[in-house]
């Protein structure tokens, strides 16, 4: 318990922060390593169902290659039903694009993406700053 306290005050001043969208603030420190980029798909304005499922077994088969091939570690249908989630093993989100560029459904100009970097949990620091300088 004891250490919680450092943790949250670690994470809510960088959360406010980056959800302001002003990353210029927050020290270098607190910004990670990029380690994979999430991936948010969602269907353009304007596409109906029957568009996405036309492509659909394209799309599944190229999936499925870029995860045996370990290009996608995770993958989830969106619990509001209006698309799909990837976890993309990249270090850059245009390495993340370049990947999702290569797929049916971003070929048929059917889907908006979304890219998020993501990292290791930098308030992990708060535990102990002086051993992960």
């Amino acid at each position: 318990m004891k250490f919680m306290i450092p943790l949250l005050m670690a994470v809510f001043p960088a959360a406010s922060m980056a959800q302001s969208g002003s990353t210029s603030e927050l020290p270098s420190a607190a910004i990670p390593k990029t380690t994979a980029v999430l991936v948010i798909q969602t269907p353009k304005q304007g596409v109906t169902v029957q568009q996405v499922m036309a492509v659909i077994p394209d799309e599944i088969q190229a999936t499925v290659r870029l995860y045996l091939d370990g290009k996608i570690r995770e993958w989830y249908s969106r619990g509001d039903g209006k698309g799909v989630i990837l976890l993309v093993d990249a270090k850059t989100e245009d390495e993340a694009r370049a990947l999702m560029e290569t797929l049916p459904l971003a070929k048929a100009h059917l889907m908006d993406h979304e890219y998020i970097p993501v990292g290791p949990l930098m308030a992990l620091r708060a535990l102990n700053p002086t051993a992960f300088q």
